[in-house]
């Protein structure tokens, strides 16, 4: 059997004869490949009926409200900026941790991302901290839902509506969550609110491969917000067409609808098994947490969606590096991801002033943090061997075990 060297002398691991249990992984049935092949067959394989019909299906998940496709969960939350007026001068507050997409969009809008840092138990942005950075220029907050665990909304729109902010919800990993409201009972997220941005990304809880979605609030047009998709483009029944926004290329196609209507289905089927999983996890690594001294999410039973399980490591009291922990999961055919890295300090950010030691939390998480195996084919059994997987790479690499 091959091994894989560590960073020490003291450890090997050897590779797995297990099949590859990689982090994340879509479930596709046959129903959702057939629409598919309908929809090559038809002869209509951009925008049209299918993206129509997932349009309506969304609106009636989210209580009756407006929704349009686009084809990425950026492109939703950069029409989402221009729709809330945000332009050149202004400031928008976000998280450092989450995809660096949250904030680049921010920046394309020729606004100005400020962070504020984070709550290091849920690992989403902390309000108090973002209230310090309200000032005039603010003209807008995108929160983010890390791992599919939503910030509390009555808490969010009670800071916004006293700073008289917009907010767009960078939902993209929250879909089939739900938060506490502001009138003491709970909803789920997307059917209130301002703005909330959806990511149909291959990793996400559901996929269209590629997408998203926006939900719009009652005050836009959502003809605005088609033109914004679509080049800004209008046209008239006698065939002329004037441009009066400079949109983009964002819309989604019915190929790309078929698989959303095909996974939407089963949404609640498998937030119920994301949460199963996770419970799972808890189980497990609880007892074994301490000893290895790795931070655990925050559990959450009732809200989250368990988008992602992710723990941090102990890497003061390593001998090895994440890169090292990483590549020794893989050795024994476990993928593990990295979400996120704290986006201030990617080189494009430090050019915009931004330095190491500006949001402690948010950094000291970037460096620590690792995505584990979770998806709704697992068995029980494979979340099992998951924390097996940890233990034996990490307990003998505790610096305090070693000779």
């Amino acid at each position: 059997m091959q091994t894989l060297q560590l960073n020490t002398p003291q450890h090997n691991i050897g590779h797995s004869d297990q099949p590859f249990l990689p982090f994340t992984k879509p479930s596709l049935d046959e129903a959702t490949i057939q629409s598919v092949v309908e929809v090559l067959r038809s002869g209509w394989i951009t925008s049209g009926p299918k993206v129509q019909a997932f349009e309506a299906a969304l609106s009636q998940r989210f209580g009756g409200r407006t929704v349009r496709t686009f084809n990425s969960g950026t492109a939703t939350l950069e029409v989402a900026l221009a729709l809330a007026g945000v332009s050149p001068g202004d400031e928008v507050i976000t998280t450092p941790l989450s995809w660096v997409a949250t904030s680049n969009v921010i920046v394309r809008a020729g606004a100005t991302p400020v962070f504020a840092d984070i709550d290091p138990h849920t690992r989403n942005l902390d309000l108090d901290l973002a209230a310090e950075a309200v000032n005039h220029r603010t003209r807008a907050i995108i929160p983010v839902d890390l791992a599919g665990l939503p910030m509390h909304r009555g808490q969010l729109y009670d800071f916004a509506n006293e700073a008289n902010l917009r907010v767009i919800e960078d939902a993209a990993q929250s879909i089939g969550a739900s938060s506490p409201i502001a009138n003491g009972g709970t909803a789920e997220i997307g059917k209130t609110g301002d703005f909330i941005s959806f990511s149909f990304h291959a990793n996400k809880n559901i996929t269209s491969s590629e997408g998203g979605c926006l939900v719009l609030p009652d005050d836009i047009d959502p003809a605005l917000c088609e033109r914004y998709r679509l080049q800004g483009v209008q046209r008239d029944a006698d065939g002329g067409m004037d441009v009066d926004v400079f949109g983009g290329k964002f819309n989604l196609t019915d190929i790309a609808a078929a698989i959303g209507l095909g996974q939407l289905a089963k949404l609640d089927e498998y937030t119920a098994r994301r949460r199963a999983l996770a419970k799972h996890y808890f189980t497990v690594l609880t007892e074994r947490a301490e000893s290895l001294g790795i931070g655990l999410p925050q559990a959450d039973s009732a809200h989250s969606n368990w988008h992602m399980f992710q723990v941090t490591l102990p890497l003061n009291n390593l001998a090895i590096t994440r890169g090292d922990f990483i590549r020794a999961m893989k050795a024994l055919n476990i993928g593990v991801g990295v979400h996120y890295p704290a986006i201030h300090l990617f080189s494009a950010y430090r050019k915009l002033g931004f330095k190491e030691g500006m949001f402690p939390h948010a950094e000291r998480i970037g460096r620590e943090i690792v995505t584990l195996p979770l998806f709704p084919a697992m068995q029980e059994t494979d979340v099992e061997r998951v924390c097996d997987a940890l233990d034996m790479v990490l307990r003998p690499q505790l610096i305090s075990r070693l000779a």
